[in-house]
C-alpha cells in the first residue's frame, strides 16, 4: 500500500461514514478540546478505555451506561470513593471483569488524592507521561485516553499501527499527521474515521463469513 492508496481509503471512509449514524462521533470527537475537559470527563474516558482494552468496542458500548450509573455518572472522584463498596459491586454485575472494575476505582482514588485542578495542569503539559501514572494506563491506552479528552494525538492500536506499516509510515501517529496535514482534518478525527473504517469492514467480514458457513 502506498502513501496515496492511505489517502484514498481515508478519503471512502470520510465519506461513508459521515453518511452512517457514525457521523455523531465524528463530529464529537472534532469539538472536543483538551482544555476544557472537566473531572467527570476524565473519569469517564479512563474508564472506557480501560473496559475497551481487550475487549470489543461494542461489547463495552452496550455496557457503558448501566457501568456508568453504577460510578454515579462519573460526577467526582470524591462521589466514587465515598461509595466504593457500592460502586465496585453492582458494576461487577455487569462487567465480570474484577481488576478492570477496581482500576477505574483506582484512577478515581489517585484523582482525588492527588487533586483534580493539579493532576489536569500536568496533563495538559504531558499528556502521554502523566496519563500512564494511572492504574491500567499504558504507552498505548495513554494515546487512547488522550485522544478522547481532545488532545491531537492518534492512538497507536494495532489495527492502525499495521495500516501505518503497510503505507510505509513508522507509526500510527505518523500516518495519521500526514493524512491531517492533507485532509485539513484533525489527527484525532482521522484516527477515529480509519479505525472506525477498519472496524466496520472486519464486522462486514464477519457477517459475510457466518452466511457463507
Amino acid at each position: 500500500m502506498s502513501v496515496v492508496d492511505a489517502m484514498t481509503i481515508y478519503e471512502i471512509a470520510r465519506d461513508r461514514l459521515q453518511r452512517s449514524p457514525f457521523r455523531a462521533e465524528i463530529d464529537w470527537q472534532a469539538s472536543v478540546n483538551p482544555i476544557e475537559f472537566t473531572e467527570s470527563d476524565l473519569l469517564r474516558e479512563c474508564a472506557w478505555v480501560i473496559l475497551c482494552s481487550g475487549f470489543r468496542e461494542s461489547v463495552v458500548r452496550r455496557a457503558f451506561p448501566f457501568i456508568s450509573l453504577c460510578f454515579c455518572y462519573w460526577e467526582s472522584s470524591e462521589s466514587i470513593c465515598r461509595k466504593s463498596d457500592y460502586c465496585r459491586r453492582t458494576a461487577v454485575s455487569a462487567f465480570g471483569n474484577k481488576r478492570k472494575i477496581q482500576a477505574i476505582l483506582d484512577v478515581a482514588a489517585h484523582i482525588y488524592n492527588f487533586g483534580f485542578c493539579e493532576f489536569k495542569n500536568q496533563i495538559l503539559s504531558e499528556p502521554l507521561v502523566s496519563l500512564q501514572v494511572l492504574p491500567f494506563i499504558g504507552k498505548v491506552t495513554a494515546t487512547h485516553v488522550a485522544k478522547n479528552l481532545g488532545f491531537d494525538v492518534a492512538k497507536a492500536d494495532r489495527h492502525l499501527t499495521r495500516l501505518a506499516s503497510s503505507a510505509g509510515f513508522t507509526s500510527a501517529q505518523d500516518l495519521c499527521a500526514h493524512i491531517a496535514k492533507l485532509s485539513g482534518d484533525p489527527i484525532r478525527v482521522v484516527d477515529l474515521i480509519l479505525w472506525r473504517h477498519i472496524e466496520q469492514s472486519k464486522s462486514a467480514n464477519s457477517r459475510l463469513g457466518a452466511g457463507l458457513c
